[in-house]
């Protein structure tokens, strides 16, 4: 295994306007993925879907509102990234009148998927920035 890809983004909303756009069905989807299941308290799933039946799937392992956020993460289509196989780490820090976001992405199998991934995660945080302050981001194109 490889180290952790880590994404960041400085997003000028609060940690506490942030936060609920990774625990909230009806906000998660405002950035990422086309339907989402989430139970987000220790030991809850979630499921994210994707384009053509593919989705993300975990389980969340720890909620800290409004600064932290852990999750296992796989696909339901890949076996090298399969479900629970790795774990992000999300963290939310007030910065500037607005939030870093934080993403680490522990566990991928090799540089192919912290590549894939990397490109994955910039994308949606970008996105989350936009829509976290009000604007409209666009359609997901992975859906």
């Amino acid at each position: 295994m490889i180290e952790a890809l880590e994404v960041t983004v400085h997003i000028e909303a609060p940690p506490e306007t942030v936060f609920p756009y990774f625990t909230d069905p009806a906000r998660y989807t405002q950035w990422m993925g086309g339907t989402a299941m989430l139970e987000p308290v220790p030991g809850g799933g979630y499921r994210v879907g994707m384009r053509g039946g593919v989705a993300a799937v975990g389980e969340f392992v720890e909620i800290d509102p409004p600064r932290r956020i852990v999750f296992t993460w796989g696909w339901t289509h890949d076996h090298a990234v399969a479900p629970g196989s790795t774990r992000v780490v999300v963290t939310l820090e007030p910065v500037d009148g607005g939030t870093l976001v934080v993403l680490r992405h522990h566990g991928l199998p090799g540089d192919e998927q912290r590549e894939h991934h990397g490109k994955g995660w910039t994308m949606y945080l970008d996105r989350l920035a936009v829509r976290a302050t009000g604007g409209d981001p666009g359609p997901d194109p992975n859906i």
